[in-house]
């Protein structure tokens, strides 16, 4: 029997993740069907509570109810409590369960570029969801510190103090936008300013071996001056096909690998 899964949002048909799975269980033959749920901004709850009753397998969350997924959800892994946002849903003992996959998303994808995380010095710049996202696996891969810059500083600081707890082995500290210097192995940008027209200036005295963009599919300001200093960098399509991928894993209890499918971007 095909195992029916869907992706959850409004608006939802950007949504390029029925792409990525139906990808995901060719290779590994696994039966399933994946589609599209536009839910209305009113009524997430009674459309995933519908999708499940009708004998849905698991569900992905996108903009704008992640947040509404978490407070639905009676079990939480530790990924999505320390994210305050669930990305993949599935129902278990009768209980709905969430967790959030896009922080291991992006630890797979640095690992498949072959950025080595252990140890590493890294530096986020923006302080909202996806950071907070991204924190605990990070961290679990072996980060020796994370630094979180952030235009308003107190902000980064609040996010700061809400996930030290969940997290051992990492340093962690906040600085100001206007305090960016000293040396990282890597500078993520996870704001959206380097896609629009303010552009996120990177003072010379900032200096990183490796830049990772979390948005994909429109010029970045961010890897521009990154590529300028000859720095290897990256978009987020990577990082989109690995939450995916853990969240199929998570369903299916098979992982495909990464690099097989990141010619899906062209």
């Amino acid at each position: 029997m095909t195992r029916q899964f869907a992706v959850v949002g409004n608006p939802i048909e950007h949504s390029r993740s029925p792409e990525l799975h139906q990808a995901f269980a060719k290779a590994t033959g696994i039966d399933l069907h994946y589609c599209k749920r536009l839910a209305p901004l009113d009524g997430f709850a009674a459309n995933i509570h519908a999708f499940f009753a009708s004998g849905g397998a698991g569900l992905n969350v996108t903009v704008p109810f992640k947040e509404q997924a978490y407070q639905l959800c009676e079990v939480l892994t530790p990924r999505a409590q320390v994210a305050r946002a669930v990305n993949t849903l599935w129902q278990q003992d009768g209980k709905l369960y969430g967790d959030n996959t896009d922080g291991q998303g992006l630890v797979d994808a640095l690992n498949a570029l072959g950025w080595n995380l252990d140890q590493a010095k890294i530096l986020i710049l923006g302080a909202g969801g996806a950071t907070r996202g991204v924190m605990l696996p990070l961290a679990q891969a072996g980060a020796r510190g994370i630094v979180v810059a952030n235009r308003t500083l107190s902000r980064a600081q609040q996010l700061i103090d809400d996930v030290q707890p969940f997290i051992n082995g990492s340093a962690l500290s906040a600085i100001g936008l206007d305090q960016l210097s000293g040396q990282y192995d890597l500078v993520i940008n996870a704001t959206s300013a380097s896609l629009s027209g303010e552009a996120l200036l990177l003072p010379p005295e900032l200096q990183f071996q490796q830049a990772y963009e979390m948005a994909y599919g429109k010029p970045s300001s961010f890897l521009a001056q990154a590529a300028q200093r000859g720095v290897p960098t990256s978009d987020g399509f990577s990082m989109l096909v690995g939450q995916a991928i853990e969240a199929f894993s998570i369903w299916n209890g098979v992982k495909p690998a990464l690099a097989d499918f990141l010619s899906l971007q062209s």
